[in-house]
Formats: structure tokens, C-alpha cells, sequence
């Protein structure tokens, strides 16, 4: 093993994760680090492709217009609120860029472009940090935090944690933030994959003038060579960021896909299913398995082995994930809803049938560090997102996204099998 090598900084990047722990390149994976939807990309897609070939020999429409248009109708906003982008990544760079020379503050765990972003752009950044496990957001401390800054980044649903700050907590924050002179920029990349309802906070950008949202379509339709994004905002603010945008940045390909995507509403559908039978299935299969499970509202997992006194006693815990909340669903959090039954599990660790006292099962899985087990999956065939560049986490969780169930239940397996080593 390469220790001295870096850790990648971001998922779906196995070449140097085998190069470190010296397996070889052929090395056969399951690939759980990178949060994109399985069931994409649409059939549809290859073949319209071909067919947009020929549009290659021509430079797109400077304003893209069409795809504006198409997100315009699905947002229900103007078109001169819209800003397409070449991916959500730029989106993030021309609002640092507009910002030139301000103080800008990020919400975090989260995402580390943000960050880079603002470092790129000479904003100085401070930081807020939410506490695990369940990284609630308090509106009135984060706005106490804010003194001098112009710019707040916020992540929702959060990456790494899949955690949902909720809508009334955003337009508490919006209001505190406004006389403050801050912007706010909320990053809605995962918000198609909250299911349950409609959360997206479009509706706020007539009341909030200082709301920016980012939006991504390579996450859900599976299409990050792409790169597709685009930013909401009022039409001042769209101008502002948009002078900070070369020309052409988003290529011919990418912007004619933007309208037969929002329109298919077979695909989506079909996610909604997937989504709302798998993502608490995993769920409570991880935390059976004896990890601690921050319940999300995205298409993955941040988990850790459940440490605590009564795992390293060898004594099962009561449960493996937080306390659900009170909402509004009878007490449970959206689409976490058939995870209750943690409440009362007590599945006892396996002893060996000699008779010997080494534990197994669950209980075991609390003495394994998270980079061990990261490890061991990865010789497994199981390759899994590291935390060591999400500041606040600093390693000490793992992040799985949300597949198939035939692969789900491979990584369950593994994981079954590493609590009996």
C-alpha cells in the first residue's frame, strides 16, 4: 500500500484508489463512490446523439435559448432567470467569480469545490460546520456567523451527508441573510432525487432577490461526461454571473438534450420506484449490518462503523442509526420511513461455534477503523467514497451511493462477510 499517495478528490476515480492499495488495474469493481443514478442513462440517449452529430460543424446558439426555454417551463421562472452552464461545476465558478474580492461563507461538510472555488476566485472563506450525526442546520447560528460576509454557499440535499436542510429553515435563513447583504447560493444537485414531495425552492426566488440556486442534469440522468447544469436566479443577478461565462461554454451536444430530458417523464418516474423501494432497504441493511446510517434524503449513504462503549464490550446496541426526528410523517423522516423497525433491533453478535469468545456479525463490524474497511471492500470488488478532503469528516465516514438491487445486495454481502472476519 501507497500511503504517501493522495487520496482522490472526488468519487468514480478507482485508478488511483488500486494504484495506492496496490491492486491491479483490472481489479473487478462495483462502483458505490460516485453519486449517479443506475438506471440511466436513458435509452433514448445514444441515438439522439448520432442524430445531433451533425450539428458538430456548427457553433451552438450563443443565448441557447431553446434549453433556457425548457427549464424556464419546467421551473416555472423567465427565461432571463436561467443560466445554462457546463455543469453545476461552472455554475459554482461564476458565482465565486462574481464575486471577486468578497468574503464568502460554506455550510459544511459538504462539497469541495465551494471551497476551491472561492480560493480560485480571491474570496476569503470561512467556515460553519454542522455536527454529526444528524448535521441539523440552526438558521439563527449560521446567520450569527455571517458578519461581513456577501456570499453563503449551502448544500441541500447536502453532500456528503444526504441530509435535507427543511423549507422553513431556508426561508428563516433567507430572512436573516437579506438585511445582512449576503447571497445565498443553494446547491440543488441531488434535488430530483428527493421523492417524497416537492421540495425544490424555486418558489422562493420572487420573494428572495439574494437567492441563487444551482441545478444539475448529469446526476439523475446519468450523463456527467456531459456536463449540464444550470443556475436560477432573478434576471440582474443572471446577467451579473453570466458576464463572468466564456462563450460557448456549454457545447452543442449537451445543450440540445436539455428539453427531451425534462420531458421525459417515464424516466423520472421509473427513479421515483427505484428510489423509494431501495433507499430504505439499503438503509437497513447497513445499519444491520452495524453501521451508523445518516438518514438521507439523497441517492447515497455517509455512514460509519457504530462505535461506542457498549459495541466495544461486545453488547449490541439498541439501534445503529440517530433518533428519527418528529415531521410529517408520524415521527419519521420522508422515505426513511421502513427503517422505524431499527428501533428495537438487538440482533446479539455470533460467536464462533468452538466456543471462543472472538466476536462476529454486527458487533465485530464496530472494531474495524473506516479506513480498514474502506480497504477490505475495495479487495472485495467494492469501491466506496473516502472522507479524508470533506473537512469536518476528516475520514472518519464512509459514503455509499445508492445502486441496483442487484448490487446492493453485493455490498450488503461484503459487508456480512467483513463482519465475520
Amino acid at each position: 500500500m501507497n500511503e504517501t499517495a493522495p487520496w482522490p478528490a472526488h468519487g468514480g476515480q478507482a485508478d488511483a484508489l488500486l494504484a495506492r492499495y496496490g491492486l491491479p488495474a483490472d481489479h473487478p469493481l462495483v462502483d458505490f463512490s460516485a453519486n449517479l443514478n443506475p438506471l440511466g442513462p436513458p435509452a433514448w440517449v445514444p441515438a439522439r446523439l448520432a442524430e445531433l452529430a451533425a450539428g458538430l460543424a456548427r457553433y451552438p446558439a450563443p443565448d441557447y435559448a431553446e434549453a433556457r426555454a425548457a427549464i424556464a417551463r419546467r421551473e416555472g421562472v423567465g427565461v432571463d432567470q436561467v443560466l445554462l452552464t457546463n455543469g453545476g461545476a461552472e455554475a459554482i465558478f461564476l458565482v465565486a467569480a462574481a464575486s471577486a474580492g468578497r468574503r464568502a461563507a460554506i455550510v459544511q461538510p459538504t462539497f469541495t469545490e465551494y471551497a476551491r472555488a472561492c480560493r480560485a476566485c480571491g474570496l476569503a472563506v470561512d467556515a460553519i460546520s454542522l455536527a454529526p450525526p444528524d448535521f441539523a442546520l440552526d438558521p439563527e447560528r449560521v446567520a450569527a456567523q455571517l458578519g461581513g460576509c456577501g456570499l453563503l454557499f449551502l448544500c441541500r440535499p447536502n453532500n456528503p451527508t444526504g441530509t435535507l436542510v427543511p423549507r422553513e429553515a431556508v426561508e428563516r435563513l433567507l430572512a436573516l441573510t437579506e438585511p445582512l447583504g449576503c447571497r445565498v447560493v443553494i446547491d440543488e444537485a441531488f434535488i430530483d432525487f428527493v421523492v417524497e414531495g416537492d421540495e425544490r425552492l424555486t418558489p422562493l426566488l420572487g420573494r428572495f432577490p439574494h437567492l441563487l440556486l444551482l441545478r444539475s442534469l448529469t446526476k439523475c440522468y446519468t450523463l456527467p461526461g456531459l456536463r449540464l447544469g444550470y443556475l436560477l436566479a432573478d434576471s440582474q443577478t443572471v446577467r451579473r454571473v453570466g458576464a463572468h461565462q466564456p462563450p460557448w461554454s456549454v457545447n452543442h451536444l449537451a445543450a440540445e438534450l436539455v428539453a427531451p430530458l425534462l420531458d421525459d417523464g417515464e424516466f423520472m418516474a421509473r427513479m421515483r420506484t427505484w428510489l423509494l423501494e431501495e433507499r430504505p432497504r439499503l438503509a437497513l441493511g447497513l445499519a444491520r449490518r452495524g453501521l451508523r446510517v445518516v438518514p438521507s434524503r439523497a441517492n447515497f449513504f455517509l455512514v460509519r462503523p457504530a462505535l461506542g462503549p457498549e459495541r466495544l464490550t461486545g453488547q449490541s446496541p439498541r439501534h445503529t442509526m440517530p433518533e428519527p426526528r418528529a415531521g410529517r410523517r408520524g415521527g419519521h423522516l420522508p422515505g426513511m420511513a421502513n427503517v422505524a423497525p431499527m428501533e428495537g433491533f438487538t440482533a446479539p453478535p455470533r460467536r464462533p461455534v468452538d466456543g471462543s469468545t472472538r466476536v462476529t456479525g454486527p458487533a465485530a463490524m464496530a472494531l474495524v477503523s473506516t479506513d480498514a474497511l474502506f480497504e477490505r471492500l475495495l479487495r472485495c470488488g467494492i469501491l466506496v467514497r473516502h472522507t479524508h478532503n470533506f473537512a469536518g469528516l476528516d475520514g472518519g465516514w464512509l459514503r455509499l451511493a445508492l445502486r441496483d438491487r442487484a448490487d446492493n445486495d453485493r455490498l450488503l454481502a461484503a459487508l456480512s462477510k467483513e463482519g465475520e472476519a
